[in-house]
């Protein structure tokens, strides 16, 4: 079994472009990729992979945060697994490695946003123990991403 590795600087965050675009296809180029990922990791986000054959089949970004209504949390931004890899358990390995990161971080719960559309996803999710707790409702402010 490949291990669960973490993605710590830009050549390495590189090389997950393709497969962080089957999840975020607005990314348009590696350059805009890597210079998102440092300003979100400046932050406290972190990437996840578990490669195989030297490239990452599976991703898993984070970020430890609190709020008045969670107190201290993880939030799961991305989680993604190679198309033709999907159904494998490479997703369950990495959401249940975020909890236990969560767990030891003394965080109370791990949330994430999946799009109404992503009736996949919901069904993994809910397989996973996860239940749907809320809508999130949002409006441009810029026309940029």
């Amino acid at each position: 079994m490949s291990p669960i590795i973490p993605v710590e600087d830009a050549a390495a965050v590189a090389t997950c472009f393709e497969l962080m675009r089957q999840l975020r296809p607005h990314l348009k180029t590696v350059a805009e990729f890597v210079a998102r990922w440092q300003s979100q990791e400046a932050e406290g986000y972190r990437l996840l992979a578990i490669y195989e054959d030297g490239r990452p089949v599976a991703l898993a970004g984070y970020r430890l945060q609190k709020n008045l209504m969670h107190g201290r949390h993880l939030y799961l931004d991305d989680l993604v697994t190679e198309q033709t890899r999907r159904s494998g358990g490479l997703g369950q390995r990495l959401l249940d490695h975020v909890q236990t990161i969560g767990h030891a971080e003394g965080c109370s719960r791990l949330s994430l946003d999946t799009p109404l559309s992503n009736a996949l996803g919901h069904r993994f999710y809910f397989r996973q123990g996860m239940l749907a707790s809320a809508l999130r409702f949002n409006i441009p402010l810029t026309s940029a991403e």
